[in-house]
């Protein structure tokens, strides 16, 4: 990179959503219903009892979401095809109704001069496949085989970048430690199980994409760099535990070939031994590495136990988002360059990063949200000093385009750079869109005025 304060002419900026947080209409022309559609419907799981039967009505408004995309210069979308939207029972039968409406929207990112990238899972299984045991079932990973040869197969000519899986940690963890996501139960003996399953199955579809596909394909993580509290050997202990479980977990096995060693302390017993044939299949080549970031973790040693005997720590005196967490973009430009020392020179991409904010009312016709303004110079600049740095960083897309459906908070936080009215379905352009517009045309000198 020059020493000039701009990103390089073919660094690419844009913008991330995922299908069940935007799109709406689940069961819109012979769609099937997906483990979120039925979570939502189980009393007590979403705040507010919200769901994403309407969401942001992308499916329907695709056209005008795109056109803003184009307005503030967008280079890039990344988003994500809903499994069951394409096969309603998971397998076999394709809904060519669910296809056509990604085949419309690839090709009117192409009309815009947007290229799109595309992510086979952000954690909407089939419900007909979550019934027969979900991630946890072995052939699981042979579902999302099949399914990724459909999508490629069918979408191939469209899309040239791909990823498998988004965030297979919070997959794990919030579904099958916390409970909090589908299928909602706390089995720790069954998460690594399903963890290898995931893994398997993103092994196994990018085998598909070499045999279909034409482009480049991934898999994206989130990474949370871990701080002990103290330097008491307890302390740092939990870090290094924290730090396996979460951010080596899902990198080591694709990267390196085997799992951390602290697994086995980490889950005990229910650690299992895997074939080594197993573990060379997971290591098959990929093109890029997405990395979502939003801030760090402080922990100290959880007496008591517990998965990793390690607890997370506030820190009072620092600032926050409206979701409780920390802002930090030193984190991110520390996990990009761990990343290239632990892994090598593998082209990455920032595929989240963003901050849910209490947006202020409208101001003469726009959303002045200078918080997230400010979270975003500050983590663009970490980008900067990154690839200063000789990170290999390919592109950087915000979370989120748009207010959504935001999981298990339900519609009481807002990520969007876009303002959405949920009633009337009216977009606003915030402040923050405006910014990033100005630092996309400037190709990031703009973070410097």
């Amino acid at each position: 990179m020059s020493e000039s304060n701009s990103f390089p002419s073919d660094f690419l900026c844009g913008a991330a959503t995922s299908a069940y947080q935007i799109e709406g209409s689940p069961l819109a022309d012979g769609a099937g219903p997906s483990n979120w559609h039925q979570f939502c419907r189980e009393g007590g799981r979403i705040a507010h009892d919200d769901n994403g039967d309407v969401a942001c009505d992308h499916y329907r408004r695709y056209g005008d979401d795109v056109a803003i995309m184009a307005q503030l210069g967008l280079q890039a979308y990344r988003f994500s095809i809903s499994w069951s939207r394409l096969l309603p029972e998971g397998r076999g039968r394709l809904n060519l109704k669910g296809l056509e409406f990604y085949r419309r929207l690839a090709e009117c990112l192409a009309e815009r001069g947007i290229q799109p990238f595309a992510t086979l899972y952000h954690w909407d299984l089939p419900f007909a496949l979550e019934s027969e045991g979900g991630w946890a079932n072995r052939d699981s990973a042979h579902w999302f085989a099949d399914y990724a040869h459909t999508v490629f197969r069918s979408l191939g000519e469209y899309i040239s970048h791909w990823a498998t899986l988004n965030e297979p940690w919070v997959v794990v963890d919030a579904g099958y430690v916390q409970g909090v996501h589908p299928p909602g139960v706390s089995s720790p003996e069954t998460a690594p199980r399903v963890a290898h399953n995931l893994l398997r199955g993103h092994a196994l579809a990018v085998q598909a994409f070499r045999a279909d596909g034409v482009g480049k394909i991934g898999l994206v993580v989130n990474l949370e760099p871990k701080y002990a509290l103290s330097s008491d050997p307890a302390d740092v202990a939990a870090m290094t535990r924290s730090h396996a479980y979460m951010n080596r977990q899902f990198l080591d096995p694709v990267l390196l070939g085997a799992y951390p060693d602290e697994m086995a302390e980490i889950y005990g017993a229910s650690w299992p031994r895997f074939p080594d044939s197993e573990l060379k299949l997971i290591q098959e080549p990929i093109d890029f590495l997405g990395v979502n970031y939003y801030s760090r973790s402080v922990v100290r040693d959880d007496p008591r136990g517990g998965l990793c005997a390690a607890l997370p720590v506030v820190q009072h005196a620092a600032e926050h988002t409206a979701m409780g967490w920390e802002v930090f973009p030193e984190g991110l430009e520390s996990a990009l360059r761990w990343v290239k020392r632990r892994y090598g020179d593998i082209p990455i991409y920032v595929t989240e990063n963003g901050a849910a904010c209490d947006d202020p009312a409208t101001c003469q016709g726009t959303i002045e949200d200078t918080q997230r303004i400010a979270y975003l110079r500050r983590h663009l600049i970490a980008v900067r000093d990154a690839m200063r740095a000789g990170v290999n960083l390919r592109g950087y897309f915000v979370w989120s385009l748009l207010d959504n459906f935001e999981w298990t908070y339900g519609y009481s936080k807002r990520f969007g750079i876009v303002h959405v009215d949920f009633v009337t379905q009216q977009r606003s352009l915030k402040a923050s869109a405006k910014f990033y517009a100005r630092v996309i045309s400037s190709r990031g000198a703009a973070l410097d005025n």
